[in-house]
């Protein structure tokens, strides 16, 4: 992977990759991170695109500022969303967060197909409707925290689409709904204000539009019109099966991948592929635009199946999850270190009487890889009558099986199994062996709405066919960089699942020939050092992980810049530098990392 400027695009932007949706952007030097935190002008300015739930990407900027001037309403702001639902979700967030004033000037546009354009026949195939909630300027930060804790927004590939389709007078605006309630509305509680810089489960019931017409257009009339029209050979025949394929990797009952076809897959062939867990189906398995989405709808579910209970965040978690469970529901009990006497504390609160919605872990945890004890927690779970949801992402299907333990399993498909670091999604597994599976599956008959755009499904669809030999090469190669910074007198700390003092709960979840992933945590000794390894690291550096060439970020400051004291109490240093390791042939990449070693001993003396 070359080196790249400030600001620019990971991976690049070429016309091979047309209507990209880059993952990551460069920030090479440890003072770029600071200036971006900061805000800095010089950082910001600079930057054509970022992690797409913090850097509103500007194919979806263009779109918002083009909405707002062709209908009058310059000089207000607007957050685009997929569905009517969503957008009313952000509403309800927006109300009971925000002053009058703000909350006065909410206003939500709704652009469907214009039924009188004969055109619009060829694209119903493709849902490609959009909700912009809009308000003051003042409003902007309450929409970006809805945009950025639920990864509910739309992706830019569907912005991209869709704007065409508003240029040209084939999405028009609609009627708004009489009522913009959300379905569910649960009292919030506030967390840290860390969400001001600007910046750049529901299948059930269908938009209600102004359509006359319901008659479905022929496939290859619509895939003509597309390819034709938009540039874009998307074949909207092969979406569905696309997700299926998909489903049935993560499964681990892969059938003919290379056959993209609609049948189901035999339900003895699923159950002698799914890791032991009997009974598990296609249709168990849910699709969703980003890792954090399934996050955000396993905690809706889990509300609509039992109720409004408190929630556990068990272990140090990806920031926007503790958000999640905080503000979109009755609170959280946070436990920060995923250690045996936070699990005695907790059982102390269980046996006085306390009961819990559900545990949300990380398996291993971001960032430093630590490993919850799940046989105990499942033991507790169901004597204590709470859920566990398991997010597995830096793990991997791959490499560790966790839902025996757990009732919903999540994964961001962002990382490592799309690993091409070009298409956002996300994905929730429910156990059809868990209590409240009956109950789960009730809610997503009326709660799921499938939000995953048809162009970003064929994206993961394509990227994830050699997902599981890719991690073989991924775990051998984050195995010897490991070793390279065990052995380096500058390193005081290195955080790896397979040495780390939680390894035996990785290992009682590891699978026949799996690996311990592709993620590495290193602290020096002092930050001069970290400082100068990073700037001379030559890897792509940016936010993000899973990616299928080495990528690294000095995580902390990224993620957690304005609470950094509070970080510290869980033994997460400022200074942490994370490795997501890639593809590269093994004794190449040791020498990268070899010889940014070298500069940080001698540079910083």
């Amino acid at each position: 992977m070359p080196a790249f400027n400030l600001g620019e695009s990971i991976p690049p932007h070429t016309e091979h990759v047309s209507n990209f949706m880059a993952v990551s952007v460069s920030l090479p030097t440890w003072r770029a991170n600071v200036g971006y935190e900061e805000g800095e002008d010089w950082v910001v300015g600079s930057m054509t695109t970022g992690y797409p739930r913090f850097f509103i990407h500007r194919s979806i900027q263009a779109f918002a500022k083009d909405i707002l001037e062709k209908t009058g309403r310059k000089g207000l702001v607007a957050f685009l969303f997929p569905t009517r639902q969503v957008a009313a979700r952000c509403v309800s967030f927006v109300k009971l967060r925000a002053p009058p004033a703000i909350v006065s000037s909410l206003e939500v546009l709704h652009l469907v197909l214009d039924p009188a354009n004969p055109q619009s026949k060829a694209l119903r195939g493709l849902s490609p409707s959009i909700s912009a909630v809009i308000c003051s300027p003042e409003g902007f930060s309450f929409l970006k925290q809805y945009w950025q804790h639920t990864g509910d927004g739309v992706s830019s590939r569907r912005a991209e689409f869709c704007h065409s389709l508003f240029k040209d007078g084939l999405l028009r605006v609609d009627e708004p709904p009489k009522n913009t309630a959300a379905p569910m509305s649960p009292k919030p509680c506030r967390g840290p204000k860390r969400y001001q810089r600007g910046g750049s489960l529901d299948a059930g019931k269908p938009s209600t539009t102004s359509q006359t017409s319901t008659t479905v257009p022929d496939r290859e009339e619509t895939s003509r019109f597309l390819e034709e029209r938009f540039g874009r050979n998307l074949d909207v025949s092969f979406v569905e099966p696309a997700k299926s394929a998909i489903k049935r990797r993560i499964a681990g009952a892969l059938r003919s991948d290379r056959e993209l076809t609609a049948s189901p897959v035999p339900e003895k062939e699923m159950e002698s592929n799914t890791r032991g867990v009997v009974n598990l189906r296609e249709d168990d398995i849910y699709l969703f635009p980003a890792g954090m989405n399934a996050i955000f709808n396993a905690h809706r579910a889990l509300l609509g199946a039992r109720g409004g209970l408190k929630s556990v965040n068990f272990g140090f978690p990806y920031v926007d999850t503790l958000k999640i469970l905080e503000k979109f529901g009755p609170g959280c009990v946070f436990y920060g270190n995923a250690s045996e006497a936070d699990l005695d504390d907790l059982e102390a609160r269980l046996k006085a009487g306390e009961r819990f919605l559900g545990l949300f872990c990380e398996f291993p945890g971001n960032p430093l890889l630590t490993c919850p004890n799940l046989a105990r927690i499942r033991e507790m779970a169901d004597k204590y009558d709470f859920a566990v949801v398991v997010d597995e992402t830096i793990g991997t299907f791959a490499n560790i099986n966790v839902l025996p333990f757990a009732d919903i399993v999540v994964s961001s498909l962002t990382k490592i199994f799309s690993g091409d670091c070009n298409v956002m999604g996300g994905s929730a597994i429910f156990n059809p062996n868990s209590r409240y599976y009956s109950a789960l599956k009730d809610f997503a008959r009326t709660g799921y709405e499938d939000t995953y755009w048809p162009e970003d499904v064929m994206f993961m669809e394509r990227n994830s066919r050699d997902f599981a030999s890719r991690i073989e090469r991924i775990n051998a190669n984050a195995e010897a960089i490991c070793d390279v910074f065990r052995e380096n007198k500058l390193i005081k700390a290195v955080f790896y699942p397979r040495d780390n003092e939680s390894s035996a709960n990785y290992e009682a979840c590891k699978v026949p020939g799996g690996g311990y992933g592709g993620l590495i945590s290193v602290v020096f000794h002092r930050k001069e050092q970290a400082v100068a390894f990073y700037d001379a690291v030559d890897t792509a550096k940016g936010p993000s992980l899973g990616t299928n060439f080495t990528l690294t970020s000095p995580y902390v400051l990224l993620a957690h810049y304005q609470e950094l004291e509070w970080a510290s109490q869980f033994g997460v240093d400022p200074d942490l530098i994370r490795i997501s390791v890639g593809l590269e042939d093994t004794a190449d990449i040791v020498k990268v990392f070899e010889a940014a070693l070298h500069v940080a001993e001698h540079g910083s003396q």
